[in-house]
């Protein structure tokens, strides 16, 4: 696993090599490794690596003999073998047995589509001196991350982290409102935005390619997942099939020349990536753990169990309710505003596994392909009560009930109706975007300033959704709700989660649950496959029946979380307080001062729950103070 950054000149000058090594090094912790970097008219490029294969070679950049092509990467493609094999029949040979040498061959042989031939996670960046032109290409999922940006003076940038953009002094920092908007709303800076204006990721399944004296850049994607119906065969054979397919993904994932192992949580996800690990390998299986001293968070006995179960080397740290400690190192992680909880403990559980491996597996993506969130379960039934009321009547009536109904944040969930009835108002991608969202429509509505309304024409995120919702290929709501978290909630939140997590430590983490082949055949399953009387993954649960105990395979899901709402009554009362009544979020021009006051004193006296809200604001008021200096919203893009 590594880091990339470069520049390509508007005018074909050669970029400025200080530049690009300031680029290159703040992103060190990508690749401790081994670092390089190759500047020519027209073009610099920079790598840090982290070596996983082939120790002995490797070295990025990578040229061809001809010098033609020039090939930076991170990531791993895990077929690399069969492609090897495939243009050794063709004529080509192989100095080492690294990935990166296959990806500049197959570059080489088939162009642009050879993407269309790689199993795995991978970011990459090839400088065609012959025509002058950079490509950028970023893997089906977006595992793997890649920014880029204009310069003031027309210089395309990019690299794996903003962070390496961020070092470049021609980068403007204006801050973005439609990012602002779509992090209050999310948590996180959706794709293709960035918080900066002008800076964008190249969003996941996507290409970009760009030559100087060429206008702005123009991605384009070359993969989705389509959620089109297909045939199916029944339950059992399409669980015995699931069964092989996660085999197969998993087995491709366990080639490395450096120590591996796996997340272990004790949920379906991660614990049927262990079996079928134990069942591969000879030795017994690495794992770690995070345990919490709150019981109504911890899992650590589930995860101990199938340790034992399948005879891993285990090793588990246990987490105090207090460790906010990291909040400062998460903004510098991050580099954008991010207000994923969980980044706390998949910090702490990085930081445990890299004392032992440098790649660890995990079951991310388990609940997006198989229907596993409970929000899937809600917005099925939503969608059915939605389905029977005509539009012209849902809209009005629902509206109003939802304008109405009073907010109890404490009272039993049957009598939390307010959020339902404000979901029933909606068509099914605006809807969804509303069930998960972390901060409200009409909370953002309260919270921000006039001008900044102004600075958003308009936009409110849900548009974001309902430009997505059409693609998903069918118009079942929880296809759709899928498709709509594999191209939002997946990239944007837990994929960035666990890469800056993990690269923190130089730690490589990789994701058979999202390998893109069995990604496109749980897309064709029926919705009864997944989600089932109420159960999500069914059938991933089914698959697994013989080899993982009931009590594991269906006891309700916890997931990483902290308790936001106790802390900012508590031990982060003062830190909470500030940020909400002084300083960068009072300063910043985004927000109305009163109504974040109204926030705080809401949560502090019980009357409200806003542990969520206050987490997100103070995530964003640590970003704008190291940001200190950058110029107030009215003055952005």
């Amino acid at each position: 696993m590594c880091g990339l950054t470069g520049i390509v000149t508007r005018n074909g000058r050669r970029p400025d090599a200080a530049v690009l090594d300031a680029m290159n090094t703040v992103q060190a912790h990508r690749g401790p490794d081994q670092h390089d970097q190759t500047v020519v008219a027209g073009c610099g490029l920079a790598h840090r690596r982290l070596t996983i294969l082939d120790p002995t070679s490797g070295e990025q950049p990578m040229a061809t003999e001809d010098g033609r092509f020039t090939l930076i990467y991170n990531g791993e493609i895990y077929n690399y073998r069969d492609i090897n094999r495939e243009l050794e029949a063709v004529g080509y040979r192989f100095q080492g047995h690294c990935d990166t040498e296959t990806l500049l061959r197959a570059w080489q042989h088939w162009g642009a589509a050879c993407v269309q031939r790689l199993r795995g996670m991978f970011a990459f960046a090839v400088w065609d001196a012959e025509s002058g032109r950079i490509h950028l290409v970023r893997d089906r999922l977006g595992i793997k991350p890649l920014y880029y940006a204009v310069t003031a003076a027309g210089d395309l940038v990019f690299g794996s982290e903003l962070k390496t953009l961020m070092a470049h002094p021609d980068l403007s920092r204006r801050l973005e409102p439609l990012a602002i908007e779509g992090y209050l709303a999310l948590g996180y800076v959706p794709e293709p935005l960035s918080i900066f204006a002008g800076a964008y990721k190249l969003a996941a399944g996507h290409r970009l390619s760009w030559a100087a004296g060429e206008g702005e850049p123009r991605a384009e994607a070359y993969w989705d997942v389509d959620f089109g119906p297909r045939d199916a065969p029944d339950d059992g054979v399409a669980a015995q099939e699931l069964h092989a397919r996660l085999d197969e993904a998993v087995r491709m994932r366990l080639v490395a020349d450096v120590p591996l192992g796996a997340f272990l949580s004790g949920g379906v996800d991660s614990s049927a990536v262990v079996s079928l690990m134990a069942g591969a390998s000879p030795d017994p299986v690495r794992t770690c753990a995070i345990g919490f001293d709150d019981k109504a968070f911890d899992e650590s006995d589930y995860a101990r169990r199938i340790a034992e179960q399948y005879g891993t080397d285990h090793r588990e740290h246990r987490i105090s309710g207090d460790d906010f400690g990291l909040i400062d190192t998460l903004v510098d992680v991050y580099d954008e505003p991010f207000a994923d909880s969980s980044a706390l403990p998949t910090y702490r559980v990085c930081e445990l596994a890299r004392q032992q491996v440098t790649v660890a597996l995990s079951g991310d993506g388990g609940d997006e392909d198989f229907a596993g969130y409970r929000r899937y379960r809600l917005h099925a039934n939503e969608s059915l009560a939605r389905a029977r009321i005509p539009r012209a009547i849902r809209r009005p009536l629902f509206g109003m009930l939802g304008r109405v109904y009073p907010k109890m944040d404490r009272a039993p969930r049957f009598l939390r109706a307010r959020t339902t009835f404000q979901a029933l108002a909606m068509d099914t991608a605006e809807a969804y975007c509303h069930s998960v969202s972390m901060v409200a429509e009409d909370l953002r509505e309260r919270l921000y300033s006039r001008a900044f309304k102004q600075q958003l024409g308009g936009y409110r995120v849900r548009d974001l959704f309902n430009d997505l919702a059409p693609n998903a290929g069918s118009d079942d709501p929880v296809s759709i709700a899928q498709y709509l978290d594999y191209k939002t909630w997946l990239p944007g939140d837990i994929l960035t989660k666990v890469d800056r997590a993990s690269m923190a430590h130089g730690l490589e983490v990789r994701v058979p649950l999202l390998d893109h082949e069995f990604v496109a055949w749980a897309a064709g399953l029926p919705r009864d496959y997944k989600l089932r009387r109420g159960q999500g993954k069914y059938l991933l649960k089914k698959s697994f029946e013989n080899r993982l105990p009931n009590d594991i395979l269906y006891r309700q899901k916890k997931g990483f979380s902290v308790p936001l709402a106790d802390w900012f009554r508590g031990p982060l009362r003062d830190i909470g307080a500030a940020a909400l009544n002084a300083g960068p979020l009072v300063e910043s021009g985004i927000f109305e001062p009163h109504a974040l006051g109204r926030i705080w004193a809401d949560h502090v006296s019980g009357r409200r729950d806003h542990g969520t809200v206050i987490w997100s604001l103070l995530m964003l008021s640590r970003f704008l103070e190291r940001e200190a200096g950058m110029p107030p919203v009215a003055a952005c893009a």
